[in-house]
């Protein structure tokens, strides 16, 4: 009887253990697998930067559509100096009257290891009360650095993607007309110097601060290229050794930007804009069940005028009084019960299911993040 029980017992244990194998499996199936993304998608090279410029200079050859000179004066001593530069002497009580001239301001975007010769796009914006940019020329514009260095020089025909038109009172436009852009309008003076690596060490910024994501770079990293390449500052720079050779340094970093690395789940967070009642939400948003009651209050008042007139013959006058009718209307309130959700598709249809418009989301939000309900950081903007 001992062995038959026993024979009973094992085939009962096995099958358990089988259903056990097989619901892991399903879950670990079930479960979203990760995404790696290259590394240069994650991070970037301490020192590989952007440099912004600015220059002040002048639109010429607008059709009528420049400055006020009334209203800018300095759009006429901008032209008063540029014409003395180019000897033109005018006498000092001469009130130019200009209509085909604007003062702009040049911007531009000076990329990293830029050379000189090196053509960048610029976009010009009006500083006056000028009516349009369009069909004007850039006059040759220096552009500089934080530094007060010049980096380059802008000048080219201004190209405005809109269209305006006024006659009798009546105008059109369409789009901005007192921004345009000059492609490839400036050349490079000056290179900023950039010594990325020349000492053995560069350092890679996280574009966002995780510990996590440091650590399987730092991994990621020390498998491909050998042990002691890689090593985590803090949660989001990382020293890596590069080759002393600046041929080798280069392979080295386009093969570390290549990588493929598998950063931690992202931190669930809510975004909130209290002036226009935008919600956003990222994936890892989830809901633990939670009531939640909603109902809307409406207030209507409507006037109507009253006329009372007087007996014939009376010698009475005509009244006009308001009359004013108000009414309160309130809804029921709707006490929904909402299932802890996994995922944010589930966020989302609970809180459409109580029919909340995108300006009761910020306070039933607020009221879910006090509760404990809402699993995510909360930011309002």
């Amino acid at each position: 009887m001992e062995g038959i029980e026993m024979a009973r017992t094992q085939p009962l244990a096995a099958g358990r253990a089988l259903l056990l194998a097989l619901l892991c499996a399903a879950g670990l199936a079930a479960a979203p697998a990760a995404q790696a993304e290259r590394l240069k998608d994650l991070a970037s090279i301490q020192g590989v930067r952007q440099n912004q410029l600015v220059g002040y200079g002048l639109v010429v050859g607008l059709d009528g559509s420049g400055d006020q000179t009334t209203q800018t004066p300095f759009t006429v001593q901008s032209v008063i100096s540029m014409l003395q530069q180019m000897g033109v002497n005018l006498p000092a009580t001469n009130r130019m009257q200009l209509k085909n001239v604007a003062a702009v301001m040049v911007t531009a975007s000076l990329p990293p290891f830029a050379q000189p010769g090196q053509q960048l796009d610029v976009t010009v914006s009006s500083m006056g009360n000028a009516k349009s940019l369009r069909g004007g020329t850039l006059v040759l514009t220096p552009l500089k650095g934080a530094d007060g260095q010049i980096y380059g020089m802008a000048q080219g025909n201004v190209v405005v993607g809109g269209a305006g038109a006024a006659a009798g009172g009546s105008s059109k436009q369409i789009n901005h007309l007192s921004v345009g852009r000059i492609s490839a309008g400036a050349t490079v003076e000056r290179a900023v110097p950039n010594a990325v690596g020349q000492d053995g060490m560069i350092s890679l910024e996280l574009h966002d601060n995780d510990f996590s994501t440091a650590s399987r770079v730092v991994l990621a990293v020390n498998s491909h290229f050998g042990s002691n390449v890689a090593a985590a500052r803090d949660g989001r720079v990382i020293q890596v050794r590069a080759p002393i050779d600046s041929n080798e340094r280069v392979a080295f970093l386009g093969a570390l930007e290549s990588l493929d690395v598998t950063p931690a789940q992202m931190v669930a967070k809510v975004i909130l804009n209290a002036r226009t009642g935008s919600v956003v939400m990222n994936q890892a948003v989830t809901l633990e069940t939670c009531a939640v009651s909603h109902g809307n209050l409406s207030v209507v008042v409507n006037s109507e005028p009253v006329i009372s007139q007087p007996a014939p013959l009376s010698g009475g006058q005509t009244v006009v009084s308001q009359v004013s009718q108000i009414e309160i209307n309130k809804e029921p309130g709707k006490v929904m019960m909402l299932q802890g959700g996994a995922s944010l598709a589930d966020v989302v249809k609970a809180l459409n299911t109580i029919g909340a418009t995108p300006q009761d989301l910020v306070a039933i939000l607020q009221a879910m993040k006090a509760a404990g309900s809402l699993r995510a950081e909360l930011e309002i903007i």
